[in-house]
């Protein structure tokens, strides 16, 4: 919406399904939002992503989040990487 909100139909469903939840104007579903391009970002990710990890893996200097956990614990990780210099 132009308000700015996202939604997520599993994770931050709006109310009314395809309705912002504050102006009640209709939701658009982005033209690629699909699972052919999912698959595609995710090979692209393979790809090109993971051998950049594994190098600074190799150097002893990645740092991993548990993104799936609550964004204040996600955030308490973070914070705790950059106060002891990581």
């Amino acid at each position: 919406p132009a308000s700015g909100r996202s939604y997520h139909e599993e994770f931050n469903p709006p109310k009314k399904a395809m309705t912002d939840d504050v102006t009640g104007e209709a939701l658009v579903r982005r033209s690629d939002d699909n699972a052919t391009t999912l698959k595609k970002r995710l090979g692209a990710f393979h790809n090109d992503t993971m051998p950049v990890l594994q190098y600074y893996k190799e150097k002893g200097v990645l740092r991993t989040v548990e993104a799936a956990n609550p964004m204040s614990s996600v955030y308490e990780d973070i914070k705790r990487f950059i106060e002891k210099g990581y």
